[in-house]
């Protein structure tokens, strides 16, 4: 259990982002190869910076990863069957966090499907833009989950909490 569990969250994790970006691609692509305006070039660059900057380096890199990172380390070290079978959902917060985590992750679920269904009411070219910047902030946040898993997993200080209860 000691290894499954972690393998099991960051694979799930890693899954659960990749379905997305994969679901988002089909638009994205389909943007790509309308004849987009110079403006719309200018919003798609401006959005994906806007995007690389907010989702991928605040969002993740500075908050979601270091914490996520965490709590992988924190099941390899303190496996229970439950955290092991639901490894992807005990990593991102779900459950056995901290009052302050739960309440974030369950509010940043909540915006992220409002924002899903305001986004498919977009028309193309539009929604692909925004797709392709989501693509591009979530691929920035896969990488910054698994370096920072990795330093969790390998080194022997690792300075960001789990934000378990204890």
């Amino acid at each position: 259990m000691r290894f499954i569990g972690p393998f099991w969250g960051v694979t799930g994790v890693c899954l659960l982002i990749g379905s997305a970006m994969y679901r988002l691609s089909g638009h994205a692509f389909e943007a790509l190869e309308m004849s987009l305006s110079s403006w719309q070039w200018i919003v798609l660059v401006g959005f994906t910076m806007f995007m690389l900057v907010a989702e991928g380096y605040r969002g993740f890199q500075k908050k979601f990863s270091p914490r996520t990172a965490a709590r992988v380390r924190y099941l390899r070290d303190n496996p229970t069957p439950l955290h092991v079978l639901l490894a992807p959902l005990f990593c991102m917060g779900y459950f056995h966090a901290n009052r302050k985590t739960r309440i974030t992750v369950i509010i940043l679920t909540s915006g992220i499907v409002c924002l899903i269904l305001l986004v498919k009411l977009a028309p193309q070219p539009w929604r692909g833009i925004i797709d392709i910047g989501v693509i591009l902030g979530l691929t920035y946040g896969v990488i910054s989950f698994l370096l920072l898993t990795a330093k969790a997993l390998t080194q022997k200080n690792f300075p960001h909490s789990p934000q378990v209860p204890e």
